[in-house]
């Protein structure tokens, strides 16, 4: 099953995204068979204020438990999480 994470920042945290962005990649280059696609939000002025994956997990259970061993998660830096099952139909991502 796929799932959609949307992942909003606390307001001014920038400085704390920075801090911990290496380890939040290394975090998904570890568990690229589960990371279908992913990347910062931006805010109007293109500063990263949040993060966007595309999960493939066995259920709603795992994608939480991936969601939450994050380094971001794990620093506190996200205000809301939304998690939501998603199903491929149409783009390059689902050829």
């Amino acid at each position: 099953m796929h799932y959609v994470a949307l992942c909003l920042d606390k307001p001014d945290s920038l400085s704390l995204r920075t801090e911990n962005r290496a380890a939040h990649l290394a975090f998904l280059a570890a568990h690229a068979a589960k990371v279908k696609l992913g990347g910062p939000l931006l805010d109007a002025e293109g500063k990263m204020c949040g993060s966007m994956l595309v999960l493939e997990c066995a259920d709603e259970a795992e994608a939480k438990t991936m969601l939450a061993q994050d380094p971001y998660a794990q620093a506190d830096l996200f205000a809301s999480v939304e998690l939501r099952a998603y199903r491929p139909v149409v783009g390059t991502y689902v050829a």
